[in-house]
């Protein structure tokens, strides 16, 4: 059995060429939030994954070999359920809400910009159903939402930039009770955000 103890999320770094070459392998949702696990690949070979504790595999991602081979990550389709407005009955506010009630039951949501996707539960269907939603049954990769402060979380690709450098000799409100501080260490959390521009309804 061939052992994999590396993960590159998403091949971060790699030529595409190389990932061409490489061997695939189809992994549902259940086992791809293990952190170890055996499967085949496309090539026909066994492999034994250990990975930290806690890691999700995401499609996408490459999972490193010991004998330096790269295997691609495939979401499998797999049974889900499939949560769209209905544009005759709500709004697209409901799968806001949808999103909310399903999330204080603690179950693996997959955000879309125009659906949700679940794992099938007839309970949770009539309960969408009730709420003027439309619940649809198909197959299809599942790419649940990971913990907001997890090493999984989705990834943050624009930056907010730095608030802008304090003058030299800057003295907070109470400089009695707060000294001074260096450049770039604003207490705002590093950035700043102006409320002045409009909100849409």
């Amino acid at each position: 059995m061939l052992q994999v103890s590396k993960l590159l999320p998403q091949g971060k770094g790699l030529a595409p060429v190389l990932l061409k070459r490489g061997a695939t392998v189809q992994l549902d949702w259940d086992v791809r939030q293990k952190s170890r696990f055996e499967a085949t690949d496309s090539q026909g070979r066994q492999i034994g994954v250990f990975l930290p504790r806690g890691t999700l595999v995401r499609g996408g991602d490459v999972l490193v070999a010991e004998d330096g081979s790269l295997i691609k990550v495939i979401a499998a389709p797999q049974p889900v359920l499939v949560i769209t407005h209905c544009s005759e009955h709500g709004t697209p506010f409901d799968l806001t809400r949808a999103a909310y009630h399903l999330g204080n039951r603690h179950v693996p949501i997959e955000l879309r910009p125009d659906h949700l996707k679940i794992e099938p539960d007839h309970v949770l269907a009539d309960m969408l159903r009730s709420m003027h939603l439309i619940v649809s049954a198909q197959d299809s990769a599942f790419e649940p939402e990971g913990g907001a402060y997890g090493a999984q979380a989705a990834p943050h690709h624009h930056s907010h930039g730095q608030a802008p450098a304090k003058p030299k000799g800057f003295r907070p409100w109470a400089p009695e009770l707060m000294p001074d501080e260096p450049q770039g260490t604003a207490t705002d959390g590093g950035h700043a955000h102006d409320h002045n521009h409009p909100h849409p309804h």
